[in-house]
């Protein structure tokens, strides 16, 4: 979730904490790259999905969708005790799946890899909270503002702003980004967190360094922070929030501040591939329409996140 500029901008639309839907065992999570596969996303036979006619022969034929994804950021997506991937994106994926008919199979890999995947064809597409803005679009490092490859075209879904947490009673003065240099905190390799961390250290004043500590997957982080190893973590609201009720039974952390850099999360699908683009897009509006994505948002604690309408490149 590469942030696209330097500018902050509280969140107009913060996502509700997640209510009473704390899933048992959400926190004993699989850990990224083992690309495991999840069989039970759901679909519908070709022959009476309402969209089927619209996706690729070659993916229509297969009956299958792979979608990359960071299975270790509950609420959005995780493994639940039973090991099956669950959470915001794999429901709206087995109901954009319905639409399709075809099963959209989620195959585990790092965040910052997932790009990856994608371009070398290892990933139909990449759904994982995934921030969608220019840099992504447009292949361009966010660190050094140049092209390292070629971009992709998101479909838009949600809107989420990312926030920082600390453990609980413990905020070490920490109300905002501004207060954390002199500082140490954890962050997920590749994600806005760890972007809006770098841009902070390099405003601090000599002898009050940043120190920024970036894991594979943000369980990693909460573990350092629970145990004391760093001041702050960082992470989307919706994830934060999930952490701060379920980590301890509530009582590991809390959110200091405000939600910042509020922005389009986007499934990613390659340049190339405009017709499986304009296929989920067509899926997600349907949804939309029917009311069944607004429930799996409710569900899930995401409702306040919820767009109107699906877009194409939505984020700046």
């Amino acid at each position: 979730m590469t942030a696209s500029s330097t500018r902050r901008t509280t969140a107009h639309s913060r996502l509700a904490a997640v209510g009473a839907i704390a899933v048992a065992g959400a926190l004993l999570l699989t850990g990224c790259g083992d690309q495991t596969k999840n069989k039970d996303s759901g679909s519908a036979s070709t022959s009476n999905a309402p969209l089927a006619d619209k996706l690729p022969k070659d993916i229509r034929s297969k009956g299958v969708i792979r979608v990359g994804s960071d299975i270790a950021y509950a609420p959005v997506e995780f493994k639940d005790s039973s090991g099956k991937v669950a959470g915001l994106d794999p429901e709206l994926a087995a109901a954009m799946g319905k639409q399709l008919g075809v099963k959209l199979e989620f195959e585990n890999g790092t965040f910052d890899a997932l790009l990856t995947g994608l371009r070398s064809g290892r990933y139909d597409i990449a759904m994982s909270a995934m921030t969608d803005n220019k840099n992504r679009q447009e292949g361009v490092d966010p660190d050094t503002g140049k092209k390292v490859g070629e971009g992709v075209d998101f479909v838009d879904y949600l809107t989420a702003g990312v926030s920082i947490y600390t453990r609980n009673g413990d905020t070490k003065g920490i109300t905002s980004w501004s207060d954390l240099c002199g500082k140490k905190i954890a962050v997920e390799r590749g994600t806005v967190s760890e972007d809006l961390a770098k841009q902070e250290a390099k405003k601090c004043p000599a002898g009050k360094k940043l120190a920024i500590e970036p894991f594979d997957d943000d369980q990693q982080s909460q573990t350092r922070l629970r145990s004391g190893g760093v001041d702050a973590a960082s992470s989307d609201f919706p994830v934060a929030a999930y952490a701060v009720k379920t980590s301890g039974g509530g009582k590991d952390f809390q959110i200091v501040g405000d939600q910042v850099e509020a922005a389009p999360y986007g499934i990613a699908v390659a340049k190339n591939a405009t017709q499986l683009r304009d296929a989920l897009q067509a899926a997600m509006n349907a949804i939309i329409k029917s009311g069944e994505y607004q429930k799996i948002l409710q569900k899930w604690g995401a409702q306040d996140g919820a767009v109107k309408e699906s877009v194409i490149n939505g984020g700046k």
